[in-house]
């Protein structure tokens, strides 16, 4: 009788639930839903591309790393001085300002830093987000799009950012971390 080690069988099983896993949470993203809550914890109800139709989309948290920016990575870059021309040349155009025309998602705008009076959340309230789609998963903007796409190193500004606060404008310099009134 043959005497084999279970070590080969055990990690062939471990590879299997992986596999498995990642797919089971591969499905999930592009799911049709209306609130945040019908999407896993990774998750989160974002407006889909379609007027009206609303998605599961993954999101990151935000993680501070030397390789994303993190705490080693210099000064912290603001909205004012460093994201906002970034946003302003790959988002705003006709996709995440007053012009959606280009995505049709109007829950969200990235031509301010916070809305002022009721108006929807701006790029500080998606800083997270931002950071995820631009930086981590690179597909943002999309590859269709007609606007300017991102360098590698404004890409990292961004996660730099986010690592840092998402900060408005240079607190050192007295600025005030106020609304910018983009409404």
């Amino acid at each position: 009788m043959l005497n084999r080690s279970p070590v080969p069988l055990v990690a062939c099983g471990a590879l299997l639930v992986a596999v498995a896993c990642s797919i089971q949470m591969d499905e999930v993203a592009g799911r049709a839903c209306s609130e945040d809550s019908d999407c896993p914890s990774l998750y989160a109800c974002t407006g889909g591309s379609v007027e009206g139709q609303r998605t599961c989309e993954v999101v990151y948290p935000p993680v501070a790393s030397a390789s994303d920016g993190g705490a080693d990575a210099g000064t912290v870059p603001t909205y004012c001085a460093d994201i906002e021309p970034i946003l302003a040349a790959s988002c705003v155009s006709t996709c995440h300002g007053a012009d959606t025309s280009g995505s049709q998602v109007s829950n969200f705008r990235l031509d301010y830093y916070e809305p002022t009076g009721n108006g929807v959340p701006g790029a500080k309230a998606r800083a997270a987000r931002i950071k995820a789609r631009a930086f981590d998963s690179r597909d943002m903007p999309p590859s269709t799009s007609a606007v300017a796409r991102p360098t590698d190193a404004q890409r990292a500004l961004i996660a730099r950012w986010v690592a840092g606060g998402a900060p408005y404008c240079d607190t050192d310099g007295g600025t005030d971390a106020g609304t910018d009134g983009g409404l």
